[in-house]
């Protein structure tokens, strides 16, 4: 009878049919000793079938269910315990950040110096002089350091050149390269020498660079050692706009219908898009013959006297390789011009064969008078 209940109950008939079992061998067991040996095996073998069933039917174990609900309390009590955390720590960071910004400044002395805070409560005082001063440091960052980034041009008896050059170090004169031997050197561009020479007459050369002044001020004076460059600019002059280091030569204290800024990337100076020249920038090769370009088209535009040199900067704007274009242009006039030169040439040798024609025919009359 026990056995046919198996197949219809599952394990749950087999469970109780064991216990039953059990039951049985723990009274037959009592008998003797053998009785109880055979009574521990079976006590073992429900055991491990109970455990089997709790493994695979979780619900059916309140214990299990019981540490759930601690885990989930321990981790109820973690976040409460660091979101508190957190909280004291901002408190006593933001006291101690509004004290030490927003105490009163001090002479040499160590006297209190006024400011416009001093009528304010004190906490008030703090506050508001922390707000200012946070306030003046991120202007520091976007704005430049000042609205004349260069001194008044010169003025007789000295020279001052009639345009001016603003132009970026970083891989536009330099290459930074980087091995586990050397560490970070910079590759000087072939052809800098050459411009240098040539356009310092012509040009005020400017190296307006977004590096740190620690970084590029050293580098500049390996790269010019004869003097060339009239002044340096570096990240602080800048103006910081949606994530770009702007340079704005409305700062300049230059007249923006002389100054070309040249860089690789245009958003440099995208707040004067007419006055720039975004070249290709460059990758490190040694046969670059970019700079020798760049050279012969500025020395074109100061030669030319252009008096504003947006009008000329503007047809290169929409060009993705600004100075292949100008050699292309170049190229392009230098044959229209041998071609204006021979229809002259030919122009002018059939006014001498009509002049020399006409001459033949009053000859023979004049002669014979």
């Amino acid at each position: 009878m026990a056995a046919s209940l198996v197949p219809a109950c599952g394990r749950t008939g087999r469970l109780m049919l064991l216990s039953s079992r059990a039951m049985l061998g723990c009274r037959f067991m009592s008998s003797g000793p053998a009785g109880s040996l055979t009574g521990a095996v079976l006590q073992d073998t429900l055991r491990s079938q109970q455990k089997e069933q709790t493994s695979e039917d979780p619900n059916a174990n309140p214990d299990s269910e019981e540490q759930q609900k601690k885990q989930k309390e321990n981790k109820a009590r973690a976040k409460k315990f660091l979101l508190r955390t957190g909280g004291i720590f901002g408190v006593l960071g933001s006291t101690y950040i509004v004290y030490n910004f927003g105490s009163s400044s001090l002479d040499e002395e160590g006297n209190k110096i006024p400011d416009e805070f001093d009528n304010d409560p004190p906490v008030i005082q703090q506050i508001r002089r922390t707000y200012k001063y946070f306030k003046d440091y991120r202007q520091m960052i976007i704005e430049p350091t000042s609205l004349k980034l260069l001194p008044d041009p010169l003025k007789e008896p000295y020279y001052q050149p009639p345009y001016t050059l603003v132009i970026e170090l970083k891989n536009v004169l330099l290459h930074p390269e980087w091995s586990l031997e050397t560490g970070w050197r910079f590759k000087k561009r072939s052809g800098i020498d050459n411009m240098l020479q040539q356009l310092a007459p012509l040009y005020e050369i400017v190296v307006f660079t977004s590096e740190t002044g620690m970084t590029a001020f050293p580098l500049i004076d390996s790269l010019d050692p004869h003097g060339f460059i009239s002044y340096r600019l570096f990240r602080d002059a800048t103006r910081y706009t949606e994530g770009h280091h702007v340079k704005d030569i409305s700062c300049l204290n230059r007249d923006p219908q002389r100054v070309v800024i040249v860089d690789c990337n245009k958003d440099a100076f995208k707040l004067q898009p007419y006055n720039g020249l975004a070249i290709k920038k460059w990758d490190g090769n040694s046969d670059d013959r970019g700079l020798y370009d760049l050279t012969a088209f500025l020395k074109t535009i100061a030669t030319s006297g252009v008096s504003d040199v947006r009008t000329v900067l503007e047809n290169y704007a929409l060009e993705e390789d600004p100075l292949e274009a100008f050699k292309r242009r170049q190229s392009q006039l230098e044959q229209e011009e041998q071609q204006r030169l021979a229809e002259l040439s030919q122009l002018s040798k059939r006014q001498t064969l009509s002049l020399g024609s006409i001459t033949s025919r009053f000859w023979p009359r004049s002669k014979q008078q």
